[in-house]
């Protein structure tokens, strides 16, 4: 009786919705709401054995006690701890000075601190409102489109370059959707085994790169002869050294959790303590300063785990209706084809990423569609990837992409038409589609980095077999054995 009504899970997903639309309200309060109202629904028409529900207790430990979630309040702490410090404008009149030459350098350095703190950030929120404080009052007579396009794909960076705390808990999403995909009927495990965060940061690093470019290419062309007032003033020696150990420090702990020598929760863990130290040092931050950044982690790890555990609780009564089964008969009984249906999916994702954060979307979304779009699709590292750029495409697609709300509320520039707004993000959109375009019909492109497979042994002869069971036949002298 269980999935007599599995259509109920869509109808959660509907008054969940409505209800963010409409409330206001943190939606971690709204999924545990909602899963609590069709839960209650289910048990009191015999749907449901109410026993069932107990095991939310469980499933909220055994998540809360994985390991990469350690990394989470730590992430968010460093985030914050940039935020308030200098680290951002030291690296920001730096990186202008270095590419002056370029007649562009207000623009490249946008993307530039993007692409070195975003990653380090915690959340396109975070991110967004450290760009609109930092590039915002650097702009110079650009317009206020163009500025706030800027600002808007530069807080999307940390979606896709590794090792971010996106990438980390969709590598974690991936796991147990490619778990539950090897259970479904059409995919074969066969050889391979599971993928992990690790094998997510070595795909998504070709197509970051690439996108990564070419936004770079398309913001000196926009930002071509912008004042670069930030860079007049004559920086000193002890200016560049600090630029230079901050960015060596960052590319340091970033390449040592890409390459797997340090994990995420000690290179989270490891800048805490450097930019602590350092700010003690310096005193660059006073009593409450402190107690706002401690107050402000707390709050938002806070409201991190709480969507978490609200997510966990929705996806178990989403699942005891069993819609997920369902949802995945209807995707792989599709009578489109495996590559269409698959495109189908992608375009639904990218639909529920213009309403929700990146968060939002991997605890809540993810693991719904991800286990057929595996099976569709044969390979786990092309649908992670796939995620993450779709969710950094839908981020950026005014009116409603999340970057550029937060990108024209904060910033503090005058809002002009969202026309204009989009005619400035069109050539990054082009440039998003083209690369997704190109990884869904190219697979091999997240597979450049994969650890070379294990060559198999030559087959053995069948003269070479019948000697080495003769040897092993043979009876060992002992003495002569101990006598050599």
């Amino acid at each position: 009786m269980m999935n007599a009504f599995p259509v109920a899970g869509i109808w959660m997903l509907v008054v969940l919705s409505i209800l963010i639309f409409t409330t206001g309200l943190p939606v971690w309060a709204l999924l545990i709401g909602t899963a609590s109202l069709f839960s209650i629904g289910g048990w009191l028409t015999g749907l449901f054995d109410a026993q069932v529900l107990s095991a939310i207790s469980g499933r909220i430990l055994g998540l809360l006690e994985h390991d990469l979630l350690q990394a989470l309040p730590l992430y968010v702490f460093v985030g914050i701890l940039l935020q308030r410090l200098s680290v951002a404008d030291t690296l920001f009149s730096s990186l202008a000075h270095l590419f002056r030459w370029t007649n562009s350098g207000t623009s490249l350095a946008a993307l530039g601190v993007g692409v070195l703190v975003s990653p380090m950030n915690g959340s396109v929120a975070s991110s967004s409102a450290m760009m609109a404080r930092l590039v915002a009052p650097r702009l110079g007579r650009m317009d206020s489109a163009s500025a706030t396009a800027l600002i808007s794909v530069s807080s999307t960076i940390g979606v896709v370059v590794p090792p971010s705390l996106v990438l980390i808990l969709l590598g974690t999403a991936m796991m147990g959707a490619h778990t539950e995909a090897s259970n479904l009927p059409g995919y074969l495990l066969g050889g391979q085994r599971v993928i992990n965060t690790q094998d997510v940061f070595h795909a998504t690093l070709l197509p970051a790169a690439i996108v990564l470019v070419l936004w770079l290419l398309i913001a000196w062309w926009q930002g071509r002869g912008l004042p670069e007032d930030s860079a007049k003033k004559p920086l000193t020696l002890r200016h560049w050294l600090l630029s230079a150990t901050i960015i060596c420090a960052i590319l340091l702990l970033l390449g040592s959790v890409f390459m797997g020598w340090m994990f995420a929760v000690e290179a989270a863990a490891t800048a805490g303590v450097v930019l602590v130290l350092a700010t003690l040092i310096t005193r660059a931050l006073s009593r409450a300063q402190w107690y706002a950044v401690l107050g402000d982690t707390m709050n938002l790890s806070g409201a991190l785990l709480a969507l978490l555990v609200g997510a966990t609780t929705f996806s178990l009564v989403f699942r005891l209706w069993g819609t997920d089964r369902w949802i995945s008969s209807m995707v792989l009984g599709s009578d489109l084809s495996p590559v269409a249906t698959a495109a189908v999916v992608l375009l639904l994702v990218a639909l529920c990423a213009l309403v929700l954060d990146a968060f939002e979307m991997i605890f809540v979304i993810i693991p719904i569609v991800a286990p057929p779009l595996v099976v569709l699709l044969g390979d786990a590292q092309q649908t992670a990837v796939l995620f993450l750029l779709v969710l950094q495409l839908s981020f950026l697609i005014p009116p409603m992409g999340y970057a550029v709300m937060m990108a024209r509320s904060r910033s503090g520039l005058v809002n002009t038409s969202i026309w204009y707004t989009l005619l400035a993000l069109l050539p990054y959109l082009v440039v998003q589609g083209a690369v997704t375009l190109v990884v869904f019909l190219n697979p091999w492109m997240v597979h450049q980095l994969d650890a070379s497979p294990v060559p198999a042994s030559a087959p053995i002869s069948a003269e070479d077999l019948d000697q080495q069971m003769r040897n092993m036949s043979e009876p060992v002298n002992v003495q002569e054995t101990l006598a050599r």
